[in-house]
């Protein structure tokens, strides 16, 4: 529900402009917290839980942690790295999702340079992952590489 900036005015000192910039940061709040995009049924469905993390000049790699219906509990950074890369260790990529007793994770990190082919390195990342979420029972159902370009899904490419 959208809270009315008029609702604001009643408050000493609370003209209407900045109760519309109050109801606003409110309102994107909100969003945030409880994003319009529910459920993963594909990788096209994450990417706009993601896509703002794209134009970032440096690499962030993000967890989002899904239930068994594939629905969204959370979306967490991970790490940020530098231009070109970020440390990423299946023990913090992982913590979280379990306290959150996800069924499933989607990863994915931006590349800064708006290549979206994963490296060597993502390519080790996503093999790791996978291995770890096996033993822990949380899935790695995807992996994804994302830029202002567009994104690269490890489980469309067939490499998970």
């Amino acid at each position: 529900e959208i809270i009315d900036p008029a609702q604001f005015c009643d408050i000493e000192g609370m003209g209407t402009a900045k109760a519309a910039q109050l109801s606003a940061a409110l309102e994107f709040a909100r969003r945030r917290i409880n994003p319009s995009v529910k459920r993963i049924n594909t990788p096209a469905d994450a990417v706009p839980l993601l896509f703002h993390y794209a134009s970032c000049r440096k690499e962030h790699f993000l967890c989002i942690s899904l239930n068994g219906a594939h629905e969204v509990i959370a979306v967490r950074v991970v790490s940020i790295g530098t231009l070109n890369r970020t440390l990423v260790h299946p023990r913090e990529v992982f913590s979280e999702p379990l306290t959150d007793a996800a069924s499933g994770i989607i990863c994915a990190h931006n590349h800064p340079s708006g290549n979206n082919d994963p490296s060597h390195e993502d390519i080790e990342l996503t093999g790791r992952l996978k291995d770890a979420g096996g033993i822990l029972g949380i899935g790695l159902l995807d992996h994804l590489v994302i830029s202002e370009t567009g994104y690269y899904s490890f489980l469309e490419n067939g490499l998970l």
